[in-house]
């Protein structure tokens, strides 16, 4: 029998940036669908038809509480700014220094009413219990969208680890919800994947700090899941932070180890890619990849981070007429290029339902017709995103486009100033349409030392969202959300980017890392 436990020990950082990414939450049956509630946008909190956008600000100060954070809602067709807290009515917490709501964050109809929910995930959350501090045990909560919005009103659900799953402890140090990823499957069952990267494996006698695990929800169903499972690749390790990332579409999920250690080169890092037919009561698990494995560019070395930063998108092969396979893109932050070190690079793996994975391409900036050199602590690929715009046709390059997050890039004599790549993966030469976005050419603004641009990205069918929480420009100072469509990031049309800045579109003025995205 596996059992689990904790030593009080925060995670180790990487000697790269991070930022999280999102998730849902799903539990029981769907309700009915309510008659005042439409649906047809993936992010419709109201349920009008209309898409939302949900802004973090996981460092906000509120009611006079330092880095409590909290995340805004603008409803679309000029309908309002909702603000949500742990200071919202209906929550079971309050602000507390550096619990960081808003980290992670996603947004999915949980309970099939047509209006979307949104989940908010806080790994640094502390959690009293049994007379004692749990420090960043971490928590979820599940914010329920109404006809008339999101925030005060809502139906509010709080799940600490052991809430959700009653098999496993809620521990110190765990940081529950650092990632989260949902979804629906193929068979229009409610998914959600819970990162929980600092989870303590005790097996066969020891302890494996920091190896991480994540929890499965698959409609009523909630399972935990580690590398110690029956048929999951891999061995359970100190360090692995199995469930630092996550992605995942209707058919498969991947959860990204990038502490995992590959031979004797600690830190090179893995990615596992499940299916969510579950087998056993458990989800079944397809492949492992890392940078020795058949087919993948470079070597694993230590340092790499091979999956710090993952995403996975529909593919539909010719001649079949629905989404049978998946792309999944993995960022290499730490990647060294020849001997520039830290230049990342970033590989995208097609994955069919049988577990087969092929590579597709292997990135980074030193072919002649990639745009940029490489260039020591650049980080390329310390964020990822990859979208199929049409679901609806066979797959070609003219609707797969992938986003790479370049944080440490320096332009113009600019520090860290970053930038973001856009890539059509599916070209037979990859830099033959590439595009760099920097502050001033082909985003607003005007680049300014620290902003690390491509510390957070997301994206859908329609538009690719940047956000630059970091920022301390003039213009941006408490931060700031770029909407691109993706015909204006490819530099196909000029349709305009939507710039989202405290203090305007109802917006308050008011922020510390607003704009935070995954």
């Amino acid at each position: 029998m596996r059992t689990r436990t904790h030593l009080a020990g925060a995670l180790a950082g990487f000697s790269v940036f991070f930022l999280a990414v999102a998730g849902v939450i799903t539990l029981g049956s769907p309700q009915a669908a309510a008659a005042t509630c439409t649906g047809g946008a993936s992010s419709d909190f109201n349920g009008d038809g209309v898409t939302d956008t949900v802004i973090s600000d996981p460092d906000a100060t509120v009611n006079g509480i330092r880095n409590a954070g909290l995340v805004r809602v603008v409803l679309g067709g000029g309908k309002g700014v909702s603000e949500i807290s742990q200071a919202t009515p209906g929550m079971s917490a309050t602000p507390e220094t550096s619990d960081h709501f808003g980290f992670s964050r996603t947004s999915y109809d949980a309970d099939g009413d047509g209006c979307t929910d949104l989940v908010v995930g806080t790994p640094f959350e502390d959690i009293a219990q049994s007379g004692k501090q749990l420090v960043d045990a971490g928590a979820i909560y599940v914010i329920h969208g109404t006809p008339t919005g999101i925030g005060a009103g809502s139906k509010v659900e709080a799940y600490t680890q052991t809430q959700l799953d009653p098999t496993t402890s809620t521990e110190a140090y765990d940081w529950f919800g650092y990632t989260v990823r949902a979804g629906t499957t193929a068979t229009n069952e409610p998914y959600l994947v819970v990162g929980v990267p600092g989870e303590d494996v005790t097996e066969d006698g020891g302890t494996y700090v920091d190896a991480g695990c994540i929890e499965y929800v698959h409609g009523a169903t909630v399972v935990p899941l580690n590398e110690d499972d029956p048929g999951v690749p891999g061995t359970v390790e100190t360090n692995d932070r199995f469930g630092y990332s996550a992605g995942g579409t209707n058919r498969f999920f991947a959860v990204g180890s990038p502490g995992e250690a590959i031979g004797d080169q600690e830190f090179a890092g893995s990615v596992t890619v499940f299916s969510h037919t579950l087998s056993g009561g458990l989800p079944t698990p397809l492949v492992g990849i890392d940078q020795n494995s058949t087919g993948i560019g470079g070597s694993a070395e230590t340092g790499d981070g091979f999956g710090t930063s993952i995403s996975m998108t529909g593919y539909r092969p010719s001649g079949q007429t629905y989404n049978s396979d998946a792309l999944l893109a993995i960022g290499i932050p730490g990647e060294d290029i020849g001997t520039v070190a830290d230049a990342g690079a970033v590989e995208v793996v097609r994955v069919q339902p049988s577990g087969a994975s092929t590579r597709v391409a292997s990135i980074d900036a030193s072919p002649l017709d990639v745009e940029g050199v490489p260039v020591p602590g650049d980080f390329m690929g310390q964020r990822v995103t990859i979208t199929n715009t049409n679901t609806d046709v066979v797959t070609t390059t003219a609707n797969i486009r992938l986003a790479v997050g370049i944080p440490g890039k320096d332009t113009a004599n600019v520090k860290d100033a970053g930038a973001i790549q856009i890539f059509r993966p599916l070209d037979t030469a990859v830099g033959a349409n590439d595009r760099l976005l920097t502050r001033g050419s082909g985003l607003p603004g005007t680049a300014t030392a620290r902003d690390y641009l491509g510390m957070a990205l997301a994206s859908g069918t329609t538009n690719l969202y940047v956000g630059m929480p970091f920022s301390k420009a003039i213009d941006s100072s408490k931060g700031v959300l770029y909407v691109l469509p993706w015909t204006d990031a490819d530099g196909t049309t000029s349709t305009g980017t939507k710039t989202y800045l405290p203090g305007r579109d109802g917006l308050p003025d008011a922020g510390e890392a607003f704009g935070a995205v995954g």
